[in-house]
Formats: structure tokens, sequence, C-alpha cells
């Protein structure tokens, strides 16, 4: 009677576990991982091992389901003072510049498929949208830390933009099926947006507010609270979309609020939703790659590909441009971040709805998007961190805890359990004492653990255990870093050494023959490069002749606090 359980149980858990040993192998590579979890699903189907599946309202629902966990948890690890930094560019990002992707892919698809204007713009559609879990695992898979503006705006702008272009490939397969044309399009689609858009982002505003009170009014065991967040966001995404409005956005907002309020068992939670997070991925890659008949794919091979390589090297690049150009972006940012659009499982996840809508040409739709996801993959994907490094983006890591734990002590005492690793050469192994309100409990020195006051002076590679308060987050930092002498290959991006921003600007001049510009000449370096940068990266720099001013460390409120100066000069660096 149900002699089918144990095989789908069996083939199930086979498929997720061989991605999952699979994953330490791109990891040493650098491969795209999530590429590799969607070749596991295509070595697996029919063209394959011969695993048949063509249920595409269960490849649907599985994937709707995935898609609204991993965007809760990309709202909830979101900073909402990050968020807010980067909000406006990584919006229009998330919103223009779906629609004006779609507009220019449409136009592409138009010649290259002899489509209809609506088959062609439902095709724009499907692959308008940015992958974040892509993006971000090739970004911690290689090791590559990026300035925070430029993460900021892809983090937001990937996590956002997933559900305008489902409202968008949604709305456009209506019209394709109603062989309307595109006269009412433009009035359904005002409507349609403000309806989901309006409910998604209200009720998911109630849910992440009514979550977060949920969580610290009852009191639960400690292996509850996962769960009952996660069954929480599931609610609000269905509830939302059941209503009539974005559900996706919902449960990215939900997320967004309840990720930046005080939650009980934090650190438990972010560990059981980076689980399912990678869950999700897995499941949702496994399941589209089963899905999809790569014998299909030669038949329109060439034009998805080169539909692909339209929308890397013409439509991602122009949309970027033009939706970021009021927000004062460098053109290597632009080209950065028109480089890292790279698409994911949410475009084969959108080529399902042609087959949902009954439409004719359902298989090509579907065909012509996964094919331009593995392109995207495979060119994009790879070249992330040659292109980070070429274009300057990447700013070296600087050393700080290299685990934090939040302990809720009776009393409502809240206070953070820091570990530092001490680096050689480092203020501490010279004998720099910590501050009073820092309280060192532990050390942990070659394998042995001991108590801090029995511990004598701190050695290298040991492991400091320290209670402080939250509102000292960082403050520790310097004492732990490396010395200068380590520190000496992250120059190029910190500079050679470091100056006062308080000191004059003209003294770069006489020293260093520094070219600045007139109208500062009597400022300070701190004001003079708060000019040049109204909002300040780290790592960003004011070139000046010979010379070149870097930002090494700015304060909450945007002003630089620390200035490294680069030496551009053989003649001076001689000196």
């Amino acid at each position: 009677m149900i002699d089918w359980l144990a095989p789908l149980v069996l083939i199930g858990a086979s498929l997720v576990l061989v991605s999952i040993l699979t994953s330490v192998l791109a990891f040493r590579f650098g491969a795209p991982l999530l590429l590799v979890f969607l070749l596991i699903g295509l070595i697996a189907g029919e063209d394959g091992l011969g695993l048949a599946y063509d249920d595409q309202q269960g490849a649907y629902l599985i994937g709707s389901i995935a898609l609204a966990v991993i965007l809760f948890d990309a709202g909830f690890g979101t900073r909402i003072a990050a968020f807010r930094r980067v909000a406006a560019p990584a919006i229009t990002l998330a919103t223009v510049g779906v629609v004006l992707t779609t507009g220019l892919l449409g136009v592409a698809a138009h010649c290259l498929f002899d489509l209809t204007w609506p088959q062609a713009l439902l095709l724009g559609a499907l692959i308008s949208s940015t992958d974040a879990a892509a993006v971000f695992f090739l970004l911690r898979a290689g090791g590559i830390t990026l300035r925070s503006r430029v993460r900021g705006t892809l983090g937001v702008e990937s996590g956002s933009n997933d559900p305008i272009a489902i409202f968008l490939a949604a709305t456009l397969v209506e019209l394709v099926a109603q062989q309307s044309g595109l006269g009412g399009f433009t009035t359904s689609l005002l409507i349609g947006f403000g309806l989901q858009m309006g409910l998604g982002i209200a009720l998911g505003l109630g849910g992440g507010y009514l979550l977060h009170r949920l969580m610290n009014a009852i009191e639960l065991d400690a292996g509850v609270y996962p769960v009952f967040v996660l069954v929480g966001a599931l609610l609000v995404f269905a509830a939302t979309a059941q209503l009539g409005g974005s559900g996706f956005i919902a449960a990215y907002v939900a997320g967004l609020v309840a990720g930046n309020r005080a939650v009980p068992q934090r650190t438990e939670l972010r560990r059981f939703q980076d689980g399912m997070t990678w869950l999700a991925q897995i499941l949702m890659f496994l399941v589209l790659g089963l899905l999809a008949t790569p014998s299909e794919f030669p038949d329109i091979a060439i034009q998805a590909v080169g539909l692909g390589l339209f929308l890397m090297f013409v439509a991602r690049p122009l949309t970027v441009g033009l939706c970021l150009l009021p927000f004062r972006f460098s053109l290597r940012e632009v080209t950065f971040i028109s480089w890292v659009g790279l698409r994911g499982a949410v475009s084969i996840l959108l080529a399902i709805l042609p087959f949902l809508g009954g439409l004719q040409n359902s298989q090509l739709f579907f065909n012509a998007a996964f094919i331009m996801v593995l392109t995207s993959m495979l060119v994009q994907g790879w070249t992330i961190k040659p292109v980070a490094r070429w274009l300057g983006m990447i700013v070296p890591q600087r050393l700080g805890p290299v685990e934090k734990i939040e302990l809720e002590l009776p009393g409502g005492a809240h206070h953070e359990l820091v570990v530092y690793h001490v680096m050689p050469g480092s203020p501490v192994v010279g004998g720099a004492r910590l501050p009073r309100w820092a309280r060192p409990a532990l050390v942990l020195r070659e394998g042995r653990s001991m108590h801090f006051r029995k511990a004598g002076r701190l050695q290298p590679d040991d492991y400091v255990y320290i209670f402080m308060s939250p509102r000292y987050a960082s403050a520790l930092d310097h004492l732990f870093a490396a010395s200068a002498e380590e520190s000496r290959t992250n120059s190029a991006a910190f500079g050679d050494f470091a100056i006062a921003p308080t000191a004059p600007v003209a003294t770069l001049v006489d020293a260093y023959g520094a070219v600045i510009d007139p109208a500062g000449a009597g400022l300070s370096v701190g004001d003079y490069m708060q000019r040049k940068l109204p909002r300040p990266e780290i790592g960003d720099r004011v070139p000046l002749g010979p010379i070149e001013l870097v930002v090494r460390a700015r304060e909450s409120d945007e002003r630089i606090s620390e200035v490294g100066l680069r030496l551009l000069s053989e003649a001076i660096r001689r000196q």
C-alpha cells in the first residue's frame, strides 16, 4: 500500500547527502555550490540516472516554501542600520531595475526567439531577479570581504527583488493566457503592484512585530523557539498570499522586523535558521534540476546562451548604471554590482509558472531560463573574486572576535561572551592591559583551559573569553589585531601607515608633494576626505597625486576616525 515510501525517502536522502558531501569540493575549488546542487539534480533526472519527475505543481510548492524560508532568514540577518544606508539604491534596483531588465530582455527575446511581445516580456520577467544565495555563498567561499556599501546594496537588492519579479512574471502569465495584448498591461500592473506590495509590507511589519512579542511573552523550551519562529514566518507568508498580498515580501519584512529586536535564544535561532536555509536551497535546486530535461536543451541552446550573454554584458550593466546614477556610486562600484547579478533558483522556479498557467511554449520558457541560469553561474560565478580584485572592491578583513555568544543572565542582565584569538605581535602580547569594563574569564592555551589571572601574559594563538556589554561590541578589536608587520600585506587596501585625521591637509603638500583642491587647503585631513566622500566606506580612497588617503575606520555617524596614507610614487617611497 505504501511501497513507494521507503524508495522515496531513500532517493531523497541520498541526493541531499551527496549534495552536502559534494559541497566540500565546491568550497575547495571555489565552484558555484548551488550550481553543483543543480547538476546533481540533472544527473539524477530523466536524462541521467533515469529518475523521472514532472510534477510542476509539486516543484513550485517546494520551491515557494523554500524561498519563503530563505527570504525570512535574509531579512532576519540584515541589520536595520545597514538596510537604511543602502535602502534607496537597493530598492531602486529591486523595483525599477527589475522592470528595466524585463523590458530590455523582452526586446532581445523577441528577436532571438521570434516570440510575441507579451511572451518575450514574460521570458524577460522570468530571469529578471538576482540570486542572493548564489552571490553570498561565492563571496563567503572565496573569502571575499567587500566594501560595506557595495555588499549591503547587493544583499538588499537580492533579498527584495524576488517578490517584484514573481509578481511581474505572474501578471504576464495571466496576460499571455488571456491573449489580450499589452493594452491593459500598464493599468493591471500598477494596481496589482500596489495591492501586493502594500499588503506584503503591511502584513510583514505586523507579522514580524507580533512574532517578536510572542517570542518574548511565551516561555518555551530552548529547542522549541527556532521551530516556533520558522512556523510563524511560514504563517505570515501564507496568510499574506491568501489575502492577495505578496507573501514573499511579507516574509522578508517580517524577518527584518523580528531580527532587529531583542529575541530569546538568538544564537540557537541563528544556527537553526542557517541549517534550514541550507536545506531549503539544496531541496529547491535538486527538485528544479530533476524537473529539467537536458536532451531538449540543444534546440534552443544558441538563442538562450545569446540571451544570457546579452543579460550579462548589456541589460544588467545598463540597468544598474541608470538606477545607481543618482546615488553617487563610483564607476568601479557600478561595474562590480553589474557583474554580480547572478541568476539562480528563483528564475527556474518562475519558469514553472507558464506550465501552471497552461501556456503554449511553456517548455521553451523553462528550458531557456534553465540554460541562462547555467550560463550565469558558469561565467559570473567563477569570476567574482578576480573581478572584485581587479576593481579594487575587496577590503581585507580586520581582526576581531572569533566568535560571539549572547548570554541571557538571570534578572534581565544582558551580556555577550566574546572569544578573541590572540594574534602574533598584537598589543596584548606586548603587555597592553584590558579596560576595566571587560571581564576576562578564561584562557585556552594549547588545548588547556586556565583562569585569566593565572595565565600570565597572553601568548600568540591563545583564545580569550571575555564578558562585556553589547554596546562595547568592537571596542577591544585593536588590542587583539595583528601588528603593523603582520598587516603589511594590507597596505594596498589601508595605506602604508596611519596619519591623524586632525592633521592639516596642507602639510601633505610640503611633505609629499600632494595635489589638493585649493578650496580645502585650510581643512584637516579628515574634513578634507569628508568633503570628497560624503558617505565614506572603509577602503574608500582620495587620490592626491603621488599619494592617496585611505579610510581605515569610521564612526557610527559616518565620521572618518582613522586615515591611512599610501605612497604611490617610487621616488617618495625611497626617501
